[in-house]
């Protein structure tokens, strides 16, 4: 039997924060491919597969996005809102919004423009980190709120 690969793509500014994330993907020894992109420009790139991400070898679609709300230029929400106005199947992309903000109004945003998840990330706490990724279900991510 031949599973495809489950392919995260993050989009993430901080080079420190997306250098964290894959140090606890390998400390939760999940076997997904991360792929990290800096702006909500490349994650649209990368998601319509438009130079220079059209290479389909070296950029799959991914299964699942994490998605920080503060980005420069044009925000987390923004590019979320973009992709549920998608054609299937990018608009059916689970998405979680990981980011530090705890805003209940960016909570609620996202929720709205159809995030499947919420997680706010554990600053300066890579253990926790670490526990966080390991809630990243391959089959699928529930609608769950912080």
């Amino acid at each position: 039997m031949n599973l495809s690969p489950f392919i995260v793509l993050l989009v993430e500014d901080d080079a420190n924060d997306a250098l964290l994330l894959r140090r606890a993907f390998h400390r939760a020894k999940l076997t997904s491919l991360l792929h990290v992109v800096s702006d909500a420009e490349e994650a649209m790139a990368y998601l319509e597969q438009t130079p220079p991400f059209n290479e389909s070898d070296e950029y799959p679609a991914p299964s699942l996005l994490l998605l920080d709300l503060n980005l420069p230029r044009t925000s987390g929400l923004d590019l979320l809102r973009w992709l549920r106005k998608k054609p299937a199947p990018l608009k059916e992309l689970p998405v979680i919004i990981l980011t530090s903000s705890r805003d209940t109004e960016d909570i609620d945003q996202a929720y709205a423009l159809g995030a499947n998840s919420y997680m706010a990330k554990p600053n300066g706490n890579f253990d926790g980190l670490a526990e966080m990724v390991k809630e990243f279900d391959q089959s699928g991510v529930e609608k769950k709120r912080p």
